[in-house]
């Protein structure tokens, strides 16, 4: 069958982390960012890097079941194009990066820009699985966890760890 994309917005540091791995999982990697400083530092073979509107871009990719997007940039001119697009796709998979207050803002942007209660529920932001990483390669990680989940159809019941850890006595 066709084969399985990412499409990324922005080219920052943890585009470099997150576009390493899905290409390990053997994702055609995409990655989208209009602005000059970002693209000039760009080096990664095997991705595809255009300079388009991310808006644009993803509409000529021609989004389908087999493509996820994520928007890295934190710029809601960059990222809120990007996901109007993508939600009305369908793409298995879209995601942002940002904190939950930046993300009830976006969804409030998106709603006024016409994305549906239901469009904007297939959001996942913040994005990745909750696995408490804080650098760009765990939160990589956390990304495409959660995409494989999406990919596989699986709903994660997280596990829960006990609130202490029992005292263990030695015996001797």
């Amino acid at each position: 069958g066709p084969r399985w994309r990412l499409a990324i917005i922005g080219a920052g540091q943890m585009t470099v982390y997150l576009a390493q791995m899905a290409q390990a999982l053997d994702y055609h990697v995409l990655v989208c960012d209009p602005r000059e400083e970002y693209r000039a530092s760009w080096d990664m073979p095997g991705v595809e890097l255009s300079k388009m509107m991310p808006d644009d871009y993803l509409a000529s990719l021609k989004l389908d079941r087999h493509t996820a997007v994520v928007a890295l940039t934190h710029d809601p001119k960059q990222d809120d194009l990007a996901l109007i697009e993508a939600l009305k796709s369908e793409a298995f998979y879209v995601g942002a990066i940002g904190s939950r207050k930046h993300q009830e803002s976006r969804r409030e942007r998106l709603l006024e820009f016409g994305i549906t209660q239901q469009e904007l529920g297939r959001l996942h932001g913040p994005i990745g699985l909750p696995l408490g990483g804080k650098t760009p390669p765990e939160m990589a990680i956390a990304i495409l966890a959660d995409m494989t989940a999406s990919r596989y159809g699986v709903e994660l019941q997280l596990a829960s760890k006990p609130k202490s850890t029992p005292k263990l006595s030695a015996v001797g």
